[in-house]
């Protein structure tokens, strides 16, 4: 299959440009879709042509629209020169038995991994799809500078941020999350999508679930700092998400971390929204430290 880009739609926003695109993936065997902002031109020849780009990674049942449209992240990255990245959850079109039985499994529910277990082993490669072909693809067709590029996201795609960017530090510079699942080998969410994608063998899951992943390395990965926030009235908080383990894991290797967690706020997109600035400026900092005084 080609990588050919194909542009779906284009829209003005915020004096740069909001796009949507699809191509035909080699990873997943099938036509992908994702969502580009891109600053307005003045800040990307301001940065010498080559912008810091945030990649952010949705949560379950969301598709590489949810985040343009809800997040209201393009104002604040426009000033800040940020370009912003948001894929698609999971493949979409295999068609594969039981892949649309449940809200969080199969379909819009790819957990940024690559599957080892048949059928989904075939299509299911989000982490190959987005660290080895997306990221790539993008660095040679728009004006992204591959030194600069943060991670961050919501619930699955908080997991997601949080694991690519432990196994990828190479890729990624900077991280942060919005109520992330921290710990998925503990919660039913990960038990389910590691049983399915992976199997039974609990030390694969280790692999992917970033409170083992940090507890595993010998040093501090992002010696500038994690930034997780945490709404206090999320459902999903006490049974799936469990962010008192990841920040014990950091405290064990001395890795950075400032969880935040903010009484009356839910899982929704209210809540990102309402601390998406500080995300922002958090991957600024890190990325591009003259862009922090805007």
């Amino acid at each position: 299959m080609t990588n050919t880009l194909s542009l779906l739609s284009e829209h003005g926003c915020f004096g740069g440009v909001q796009r949507f695109y699809q191509h035909a993936s080699r990873e997943t065997g099938l036509p992908m879709r994702f969502s580009v902002f891109l600053p307005p031109q003045e800040r990307i020849s301001e940065a010498g042509g080559k912008v810091t780009a945030l990649l952010y990674l949705a949560g379950l049942t969301c598709n590489e629209e949810t985040f343009m449209a809800k997040a209201g992240a393009q104002q604040l990255a426009a000033e800040l020169g940020l370009a912003l990245i948001a894929p698609d959850t999971s493949p979409r079109g295999a068609n594969l038995a039981g892949e649309a039985d449940s809200w969080d499994f199969g379909l819009g529910a790819g957990f940024y991994l690559d599957a080892q277990q048949p059928p989904w082993s075939s299509h299911y490669r989000m982490e190959s799809y987005i660290t080895a072909e997306l990221l790539p693809l993008l660095i040679a067709a728009l004006p992204l500078d591959a030194e600069r590029m943060g991670i961050f996201g919501h619930s699955m795609g908080g997991h997601g941020a949080l694991t690519l960017a432990l196994r990828h530090p190479d890729l990624f510079h900077s991280v942060s999350a919005f109520a992330p699942v921290c710990a998925p080998s503990h919660c039913p969410w990960g038990r389910k999508a590691f049983t399915g994608y992976l199997g039974a063998d609990e030390s694969i899951w280790a692999q992917h679930d970033a409170t083992a992943l940090i507890k595993a390395l010998p040093v501090a990965p992002y010696p500038g700092g994690i930034l997780i926030d945490q709404g206090l009235a999320d459902k999903f908080l006490p049974e799936q998400l469990h962010p008192h383990l990841f920040e014990a894991a950091c405290a064990s290797i001395n890795q950075p971390l400032e969880l935040r967690q903010h009484a009356g706020y839910d899982h929704g997109y209210y809540f990102i929204a309402s601390f998406m600035a500080d995300h922002l400026r958090h991957h600024a900092r890190q990325l591009e430290p003259v862009h922090a005084q805007v």
